[in-house]
């Protein structure tokens, strides 16, 4: 996006700024997810994490993107609808924590869109555990921390054996033996629960959707970026920024002839994915109506449960499942506790890009916009690079 020349780009933007101004475009965060990198197991809530000092105090991802949202309603003139998608896990703590905010001042509209998917963990296989372990590329530690390392694993791989591999697990707290089932649903809940079909009733003409990661905090509605979507005419363009070596989840591929996203799970192997030159930054740009034709509805089908529900499930089903290894936690009482492995399955939104009659467009932006902070160790990088300093630029508080 900044290679084009200066008067495509003012053309684009001016695309862009029109679109703000007439209400088209609406915000979608995704904070349905555990944040298993981030909380390194535990049943908190990522998204109200107040992660690094911004604005001359500690914020949390919720406040920040409300922030962008209110810079750029007041530039556009029109404030922007922030949808915040939720799960059985974080509905209730993000609902609680935004009331005693009163929803931080923020002057627009602002929804939670509560999940209506959820699965059930699974025991691993000890197969699974040991290629992880042991076939997966691993940080090799000094002698005796390598022998403990090699020792809980045997542990763990032995418990997983005795507990019944592949069985259902759940033998923690309810709300840990759950788990969200990937963010793929994540937009069709948007379907499902009725808050797309409230907006198109509130907001007439809105027509975009910008659905961004509650990690990636450099992502605003940039009226350039949303003027080359609206220029380009496609169903979805998904942003992409240059990889790095700690960037994890797939990234951009030519298969068969089609450009793509390729999921790192679908990766045979992890070394595969540095051979990619983007990395998917998970924000995308989505028409509303071109959605609705790919499930088969229309705006009028959305007051039909049962056609949604239909719908969905129908192109779910033509979706990959990934089935992955997460780290959750086991409390014990008086300050103890264990971290076991434990297996899930996902269907993640990149996928959609390899729909059948989907169109899909892809744009390179700048790291500082699509970079992610998936784990707290990212954070000193994060402020050092420039990209806290990004963020600055980005936000209006209240």
């Amino acid at each position: 996006i900044e290679r084009l020349p200066e008067s495509e780009r003012a053309r684009l933007r001016g695309l862009g700024m029109d679109a703000l101004a007439q209400g088209a475009v609406a915000v979608v965060s995704l904070a349905g997810g555990a944040g298993s990198r981030w909380t390194k197991g535990a049943g908190v809530v990522k998204a109200l994490n107040p992660f690094a000092r911004v604005g001359g105090r500690h914020r949390n991802f919720i406040e920040v993107h409300l922030a962008k949202s209110r810079r750029v309603g007041r530039m556009a003139g029109a404030a922007l609808p922030h949808i915040i998608t939720t799960s059985y896990l974080t509905h209730a703590p993000v609902a609680e924590f935004l009331a005693r905010e009163q929803n931080y001042g923020y002057p627009g509209s602002l929804l939670l869109s509560p999940g209506r998917a959820v699965g059930l963990r699974l025991i691993p296989m000890a197969r699974d555990l040991r290629f992880a372990w042991e076939e997966m590329p691993q940080q090799l530690l000094d002698e005796q921390a390598q022998k403990v390392r090699e020792s809980l694993h045997a542990a763990l791989i032995h418990w997983a054996q005795q507990a019944g591999e592949g069985s259902d697990y759940a033998d923690n707290a309810p709300l840990q033996c759950l788990h969200p089932v990937g963010h793929w649903y994540e937009v069709p809940n948007l379907l499902r629960n009725g808050v797309l079909a409230q907006l198109l009733a509130e907001r007439p003409h809105l027509r975009y959707l910008m659905v961004h990661n509650i990690d990636t905090l450099g992502a605003d509605v940039d009226p350039l970026v949303l003027g080359q979507h609206i220029a380009r005419g496609a169903a979805m363009t998904t942003e992409v920024i240059t990889r790095r070596i700690d960037d994890r989840g797939g990234g951009l591929a030519r298969v068969d002839g089609r450009l793509r996203l390729v999921e790192g799970l679908a990766l045979p192997r992890e070394e595969i994915e540095f051979n990619l030159t983007y990395y998917n930054s998970a924000t995308y740009w989505i028409d509303i109506a071109q959605l609705l034709a790919a499930f088969g509805l229309t705006h009028v089908d959305l007051a039909d449960a049962d056609k949604v529900a239909a719908a969905v499930r129908t192109i779910a089903a033509r979706m990959p499942t990934y089935i992955t290894l997460k780290d959750v936690k086991k409390r014990w009482g008086k300050g103890q506790e264990d971290i076991y492995p434990v297996t899930q399955f996902e269907k993640l939104w990149g996928d959609m890009t390899t729909l059948p009659g989907f169109d899909c467009a892809f744009v390179a932006v700048p790291r500082v916009r699509g970079q992610q902070l998936k784990e707290v160790a990212q954070l000193d990088g994060w402020l050092r690079d420039g990209s806290a300093a990004y963020l600055e630029t980005l936000c209006a508080w209240r």
